[in-house]
């Protein structure tokens, strides 16, 4: 009896390591993953007011015969995973083209974790199905930090660079964070649309069909993996609280040809008539640039992704839409989508805060220590300032209006639901669900937006269709939150050719603003890693390209540094370069004294922690002679360009040991008019932007691409703004002072070093 029972048992494991689908049970055979759950879930209280059309019960599976198979056989499904696995290391190949590849996942094959999987042809799916699609992969990555998420689209033409160019199209409008992988083979599990496989550890994947697929059969399984990986019951975090550390969540891909426009998807814009100020929703660079009406930029809300309340340059959130501002009040309301709230900005205070979802978590609750570690890279996985967001009331908005009854009317991108907030409150008071029940609402302030797109040329407005989504009823509604007006002038968001224009109101002619003070800006938090990290990493900043680095031995003092760069060929800077555009850093037997009495004004562009770096530095190694001291501080950086070289100045202070100068520096160009390249050949010019923006960093495929989707932007490419980052590396190893006659004293040195960079 005993042989029988362990040969039953070896027969039952042999069947259920199959990853059988048996009949029409929706019931998965394999007890090691303990997927029985997904047979019928109960839908918690969270999950049964989500968005319905995006969250059905329903839910659809593949249908595997059920004859046995030889153990060591290669199934269908092992198949797709070994192919994903096998492509990780090569940005392309002879079946594959990886579209965008991360930092984080370069190494993911070596390493244990859950891998999701969104598969189908996303180019196929019209209206708002997209949206659909991402918001779901987007809110199982803040449900699980941890997660790896793959685009994966079978059978495509990858030798196609429109369809690829379509694909950064999309990826850019839906703010896709996770690569993308496209091949020419086909696999039968991923014939019938999107499909989600759901693995870990490369092993026994899971499919998933999206006929109307409930979010909680994805969530559900995602903890009972979590369970098996960590070993405990408990589910990593509670189901709602959508505001994790962003840092945890956001791993930006390395397309720099798109991300290092000027603008990356301005979605939305908002007046202020009386203040003749604009403010863009800069959403994919997760910040909102105030400009006047001539392009001069006053100022700028936002540092980088994540949700952080706070001083403008500190505050932190992800993808900004529509904004609406407060006269009386002197504040701007926006739209912070993908952490699903509604945040205020105090123009006058400088500071933005959270008003819906509220929170009972404020300044006076921060602890200085907490800060100290954060910016130092040991603070916790969790935002200090998280709070727990309650989906039913809030789930990607986008829209903004304020209504005649001092309420703020949100709108998400499909005008499938409306929130009423209360303003002084913060509390949703309302909420309303299908586009008729929100057009008896505010159909005249709809109304009255749309009548605004008649001054706007047709064949335009249909070049946006691709970046808006809009209800059939009313088409180009989408639109109502990416334009505005401003002293009598029309101003849109050209989302799909990631610019502003401005539409006279006297000749109704377009033209584009010329933008200046980019200082404001100061250095993008895309350009390059953490700089405030950079006394916790090993030789600095890691991960980081480096225009150049060079070696100097000295005797220690005094040491003037002339930075020499000549910008790329064929460009032209914006403007001059301007010193918030700078940034510095001493390491080790160094510190830094050159820009103190300029940099003043500026000190809070550069970061709260980089004053406290620099006053660490000044009392460990400043000397302490006071006369000298005074004298050092005179010393002024200067930044200028002339014979089309720009010349950035820097001072440090030496001691006897090694040290490093570290110069983080970002250009404002465009092509020139009078270079080499034919003005009628745009896609020379669009071939020279993309090798100027990433020579090393992406596969000819790519590069292709990115060439393609700035063909299809209509307009002068020579007019196109775009960032070069800078990044120099100096080495300094000083000996001993010397000893003067005495042997007593030392001699206090000074000596110049000049350094020659080409972009």
């Amino acid at each position: 009896m005993a042989l029988r029972y362990r040969r039953l048992r070896e027969t039952s494991r042999l069947f259920l390591s199959q990853r059988i689908f048996s009949g029409d049970d929706c019931q998965q055979c394999r007890p090691v993953t303990k997927l029985q759950v997904l047979t019928k879930i109960p839908q918690s209280h969270a999950g049964e007011k989500i968005n319905t059309r995006m969250l059905r019960n329903a839910f659809h599976h593949q249908r595997f015969s059920t004859a046995s198979e030889v153990q060591n056989e290669s199934t269908p499904e092992s198949d797709f995973v070994s192919f994903i696995k096998s492509t990780v290391d090569e940005l392309e190949g002879p079946s594959h083209c990886w579209l965008t590849k991360f930092g984080r996942y370069k190494s993911f094959p070596e390493r244990d974790g859950t891998f999701l999987v969104l598969a189908g042809q996303f180019l196929e799916t019209t209206g708002c199905e997209p949206i659909v699609t991402f918001e779901k992969v987007k809110l199982l990555q803040q449900r699980f930090p941890q997660l790896y998420v793959i685009g994966f689209q079978p059978g495509s033409a990858i030798s196609s660079s429109a369809d690829r160019s379509d694909l950064i199209q999309l990826m850019v409008k839906e703010y896709i964070t996770f690569p993308i992988l496209l091949s020419s083979k086909n696999f039968s599990e991923l014939a019938n649309g999107i499909c989600y496989i759901l693995f870990k550890d490369f092993k026994s994947p899971v499919f998933f069909h999206d006929n109307g697929l409930d979010l909680q059969v994805l969530n559900k399984a995602l903890e009972e993996l979590n369970v098996q990986q960590n070993g405990n019951s408990k589910p990593p975090n509670n189901s709602k609280n959508t505001s994790l550390k962003q840092a945890e969540i956001i791993r930006e891909s390395y397309m720099s040809s798109l991300q290092n426009f000027l603008f990356h998807f301005p979605g939305c814009v908002s007046g202020d008539e009386d203040g003749n100020r604009l403010f863009i929703s800069d959403s994919n660079h997760h910040r909102i640039i105030i400009i006047n009406g001539s392009g001069k930029i006053l100022d700028c809300i936002g540092s980088s992704p994540g949700f952080e309340d706070g001083e403008f340059e500190s505050a932190k959130f992800v993808r900004p839409a529509a904004s609406f501002y407060h006269a009386a009040e002197d504040c701007l309301y926006f739209v912070d989508s993908e952490n699903h709230a509604i945040r205020r900005a105090d123009m006058e205070r400088r500071v933005v805060e959270t008003l819906c979802p509220a929170s009972n978590t404020n300044k006076k609750n921060f602890q200085f220590w907490t800060w100290i570690m954060d910016k130092l890279g040991f603070g916790s996985n969790y935002d200090a300032k998280s709070v727990a967001v309650d989906v039913q009331s809030l789930l990607f908005p986008w829209h903004l209006i304020k209504s005649v009854d001092d309420s703020l009317l949100v709108i998400d991108r499909r005008f499938d639901t409306l929130w009423t907030i209360d303003l002084a409150s913060g509390k949703v008071k309302e909420i309303i669900k299908g586009f008729p029940k929100i057009l008896e609402i505010c159909e005249q302030q709809l109304l009255e937006k749309v009548s605004l797109l008649k001054q706007i040329p047709q064949h335009w407005l249909q070049h946006q269709v691709a970046a808006i989504c809009s209800p059939s009823e009313l088409p180009y509604v989408g639109f109502m939150s990416s334009f505005t007006t401003l002293q009598n002038d029309l101003i849109i968001c050209d989302m799909a050719g990631q610019r502003i224009l401005k539409l006279s109101g006297e000749s109704r002619d377009p033209s584009n603003f010329q933008f200046s003070n980019f200082g404001i800006l100061g250095l993008p938090y895309w350009v390059s890693s953490s700089l405030e990290k950079v006394y916790t990493v090993i030789d600095g900043l890691q991960g980081t390209q480096i225009d150049h680095f060079q070696c100097f031995s000295l005797l220690p003092g005094k040491v003037d540094v002339q930075l020499n760069v000549d910008i790329p060929a064929d460009t032209e800077l914006v403007e001059q370069l301007q010193e918030g555009c700078i940034w510095r850093q001493a390491r080790g037997a160094a510190t830094e004294i050159s820009g103190v009495e300029e940099a003043a004004e500026s000190l809070e562009k550069v970061g709260v922690s980089q004053q406290w770096y620099d006053e660490l530095d000044n009392l460990a190694f400043s000397t302490p002679d006071v006369d000298l001291a005074l004298e050092d501080n005179k010393t002024t950086s200067d930044a200028s360009f002339r014979d089309d070289r720009i010349r950035i100045s820097s001072s440090v202070n030496t001691s006897p040991g090694t040290s490093e100068v570290i110069v983080n520096a970002v250009l404002y160009l465009k092509l020139r008019k009078e270079s080499d390249i034919p003005e009628d050949d745009r896609e020379k010019c669009a071939e020279r932007i993309v090798d100027i923006l990433s020579p090393q960093k992406s596969g000819k495929m790519a590069r292709d691409s990115c060439i393609q989707y700035l063909l299809k932007t209509m307009r002068d490419l020579r007019d196109v703004i775009f960032t070069k980052p800078l990044h120099v590396r100096i080495k300094l190893d000083c000996l001993d002072h010397p000893k003067a006659d005495n042997l007593k004293d030392i001699i206090l040195t000074e000596s110049s070093i000049e350094v020659n960079v080409s972009l």
